[in-house]
């Protein structure tokens, strides 16, 4: 007997349509009634398309019933990122400049999840043009983690997150420009990866070339890693649109079942500079054992980035803060008044994040770029000797709206982004991935794994193993 589609993983429900054993029209409905009944706990959607889901899921059954060729995700439900374009859909970004904007075409990836037989059934929420490590906005108002609807599921995929956690639709998309598909799939309990650098493409308009400081990429996330590797095979893959894009690079669904015999892991709960919460170290000291059985060698290593975490975080804020006031100037080229009449109309966060910075002068931009060479080069030392560098995700769990930690183990840390270990990431563009380590007081905590550069199938296959060592999809609220 078939399981409830809400209770089924995507490769799952694939495999299950193609053997008749269930209708894309069955899962989608399915899927659009756990919506209704559940997604006020979180607020994990902002948009649901039940008539764009329902044509569809019909076009799906005829292209079943007339013998066509069905791709790896025919009939599978996926949400997208309310930063991301579907056609004929609201895309509002989270800003009430953009409320009732509809979009005129598909981003590139969604084609490619389209083309690949998946059903949008909605948008998931984000922060103000996903600029933040929670998520919160004055369009459709915050999102919590399904484990605690009163705390924070992470940001900016925090819809993304809290919707595959509550089994409200079985793949989520997110992006992450620094750690915004990591982060809440640590708060959420799923598993999030931020590929390498241009392995999905990321066509941005009308700067081609934004994705590159800090780097930032689309990313899969969902409740398994054959799921995100399935997916992930879909969405990757050059494309002319984006100049950083690279050729899809090899099958990365085959990694999940690839074994991790002789490889070698250092382990740096706290990449030898972040504070973490000792209750979080030992949730990953516990985790850290599955990799030990499925047959990985694993040091206690730190890596030498010749910075502190400070000076990592100013680099990265004066990297981003150029990047985000390129965002105002945007703005008033689409007709509105940011620094003016519309200044109001924005999250007041956003305000204080961009407008009443200062702006970084060439000379500390440039000098900015000479500490991600050196957190660059201090990777590569570590690379050179291991296969992957496992550490938390964040030093913290999931904490109550509007308190933001402001020390962590006796430590003072900048609130809104010291708390979290996956920036490094996003200086150099190295794939990294969370992995649900386990809880602490019944909120989860991320274990994360990267790798060498292009060595994304190091990573899903670490991910996976430490999945079949430690399973946790039964551990998900609501069942």
């Amino acid at each position: 007997m078939v399981a409830h589609p809400t209770d089924m993983t995507a490769a799952g429900l694939a495999r299950a349509i193609r053997d008749g054993e269930c209708s894309p029209t069955e899962v989608v409905e399915s899927v659009l009634e756990r919506i209704r009944e559940r997604n006020d706990r979180t607020n994990a959607f902002v948009t649901v398309t039940d008539d764009l889901a329902r044509e569809m899921a019909e076009e799906a059954d005829r292209a079943i019933a007339e013998g066509e060729p069905l791709g790896p995700l025919h009939g599978v439900p996926v949400a997208i990122k309310d930063l991301d374009d579907v056609a004929g859909v609201r895309t509002t970004s989270g800003s009430l400049l953009f409320e009732d904007r509809v979009a005129e075409s598909d981003s590139p990836f969604v084609t490619r999840l389209k083309e690949a037989g998946a059903i949008v059934v909605g948008k998931t929420n984000t922060p103000e043009f996903g600029l933040g490590t929670t998520t919160d906005n004055r369009v459709t108002g915050p999102t919590g983690t399904p484990f605690d609807p009163d705390r924070v599921s992470g940001g900016s995929s925090g819809g993304a997150g809290a919707a595959l956690a509550d089994r409200l639709v079985p793949l989520a998309p997110g992006s992450d420009a620094g750690g915004s598909v990591r982060i809440p799939a640590s708060f959420c309990g799923v598993y999030g990866l931020k590929p390498t650098q241009g392995v999905i493409p990321n066509v941005t308009r009308p700067n081609a070339f934004a994705s590159h400081t800090p780097f930032a990429t689309k990313g899969p996330l969902a409740r398994t890693v054959e799921d995100a590797a399935l997916s992930l095979d879909v969405m990757a893959g050059s494309h002319p649109r984006d100049p950083f894009s690279v050729p899809k690079g090899g099958e990365y669904r085959a990694a999940v079942d690839r074994p991790i015999d002789g490889m070698t892991i250092a382990y740096s709960p706290d990449m030898g500079t972040y504070p973490v919460e000792p209750a979080v170290r030992e949730v990953l000291e516990d985790a850290l054992s599955a990799l030990e059985r499925a047959g990985a060698t694993v040091d206690a290593v730190d890596p030498e980035l010749g910075h502190d975490n400070e000076e990592i975080l100013n680099a990265y804020y004066t990297m981003a803060t150029v990047r985000w006031q390129s965002l105002l100037d945007n703005l008033e080229d689409e007709g509105f008044d940011p620094r003016g009449e519309d200044r109001d109309r924005l999250r007041p966060y956003l305000v204080d994040l961009i407008m009443d910075a200062d702006e970084p002068t060439t000379r500390e931009y440039k000098r900015a770029d000479v500490v991600r060479t050196r957190v660059l080069d201090g990777f590569a030392d570590l690379f050179a000797e291991y296969d992957l560098l496992v550490t938390a995700t964040a030093g913290t769990t999931p904490f109550p709206y509007g308190e933001e930690p402001e020390e962590i183990d006796g430590v003072e840390i900048e609130p809104y982004r010291g708390w979290v270990l996956t920036q490094p990431y996003n200086l150099t563009g190295h794939p990294a991935a969370s992995v649900p380590a386990g809880f602490v007081d019944g909120l989860p905590v991320g274990m994360q794994i990267a790798g060498r550069r292009h060595g994304d199938n190091d990573v899903i296959a670490a991910s996976a193993a430490v999945e079949r060592q430690r399973p946790w999809r039964d551990a998900y609220p609501g069942r």
